[in-house]
């Protein structure tokens, strides 16, 4: 009786094969479908993170407009005042004083404040360029072709000279 038993379970065997195929062949394309899925999503974190290192480096471009000042108050001299709260522990309550001693009134300094934070905050370029002349890397101010001791003695020429 044992040959009658393995014929009866080899007969079983293969008329399940058929099945097992397709149900191999279905696990193959959900595993085609998942291997393109997971391609796809590292691709977009690899542009991500292409995008914030072209960021670090520099090659971003502000919007038109990104770099104008608000209510009169470039960029540069947002950086100055923002930085004279440092050696005040920041504080805050002291930047309408250190704006008056520029030359901005308190509402031009107000709108100024609100408006470069949120410049700042919603485009990427216009915080590099902030971080740069805050940390005083740069002046977004001069072009390409303006060497940094040209600007820098254009700016002392119109300064007025100490006695």
């Amino acid at each position: 009786m044992g040959l009658f038993k393995q014929m009866k379970d080899m007969k079983e065997a293969v008329a399940a094969a058929p099945g097992l195929i397709e149900q191999s062949q279905q696990m193959a394309n959900s595993a085609q479908i998942n291997q393109a899925q997971m391609m796809a999503q590292q691709q977009a974190v690899m542009a991500e993170a292409q995008a914030h290192q072209q960021a670090a480096a520099g090659n971003l471009q502000a919007q038109p407009g990104g770099l104008d000042a608000i209510a009169g108050v470039s960029l540069q001299q947002y950086a100055v005042i923002v930085k004279a709260i440092a050696p005040l522990n920041y504080d805050q309550s002291a930047l309408p004083g250190i704006a008056a001693s520029h030359g901005i009134d308190g509402a031009s300094w107000q709108q100024a404040h609100d408006g470069w934070n949120a410049r700042i905050q919603g485009e990427p370029a216009v915080a590099k360029a902030f971080s740069d002349v805050y940390r005083g890397r740069s002046e977004p101010w001069v072009s390409s072709r303006t060497s940094r001791s040209s600007a820098t003695r254009a700016r002392r020429s119109t300064m007025p000279r100490r006695r």
